[in-house]
């Protein structure tokens, strides 16, 4: 913005001035210059401070790559272990959503997503969490990798392992879903379903 307020100012004045004089040239293009300069500076410090974009929009659709490091810590952090896997193929998908009802199971409205391949059994997921607060995960086992979710073949689970059936197709209320962190790394059991 302050760029092309800059270069507005420059050329309002060209037309009044007359002939092109070279020293003047010089000075524009030095004011222009510094135009931009600050005008960056200003942006990245706005920026920096969150005031041009809200926080929350900033943490949405964060794909991470699986790490225990963050369970090893203070936190917060959730330590997931993931039961009853059927088989060794295809992906986990492991999401966290904001305890909220205008954010739980939405499209793109996730936090952090982590995939790893599965693993029949059980397997251990790190998942990090933004800052203390509520949330909620969800947890899908995408058996034949293909990205999309196969009804008959499919499994899922949820934090606090709601049942999962045909009258709820899937979607558990927020209300039995819903965990709260403090600055910890929470224990939790996710149970994979499969219909």
């Amino acid at each position: 913005m302050c760029g092309i307020l800059a270069l507005e100012w420059k050329n309002s004045g060209a037309a009044s001035r007359g002939p092109v004089n070279e020293n003047r040239v010089t000075q524009d293009m030095t004011i222009t210059r510094n135009f931009r300069i600050s005008g960056a500076l200003l942006l990245g410090a706005v920026a920096a401070t969150g005031i041009a974009v809200p926080a929350s929009a900033q943490q949405y659709r964060q794909e991470l790559r699986h790490s225990v490091t963050p369970c090893r810590g203070e936190g917060p952090a959730v330590w997931i272990n993931v039961t009853d896997i059927e088989a060794s193929s295809g992906t986990l998908r492991v999401q966290l959503y904001r305890g909220t009802r205008a954010d739980w199971l939405e499209s793109g409205r996730w936090l952090n997503r982590i995939e790893v391949p599965a693993r029949a059994g059980s397997m251990q997921i790190c998942m990090p969490v933004p800052s203390t607060g509520d949330y909620a995960i969800a947890i899908r086992h995408d058996v034949n990798g293909n990205g999309s979710t196969d009804i008959r073949t499919d499994g899922g689970g949820m934090s606090n392992n709601p049942s999962i059936n045909i009258f709820n197709l899937g979607r558990p209320s927020i209300d039995r879903t819903r965990f709260s962190i403090g600055r910890e790394v929470k224990p939790m059991t996710i149970r994979i379903r499969y219909m």
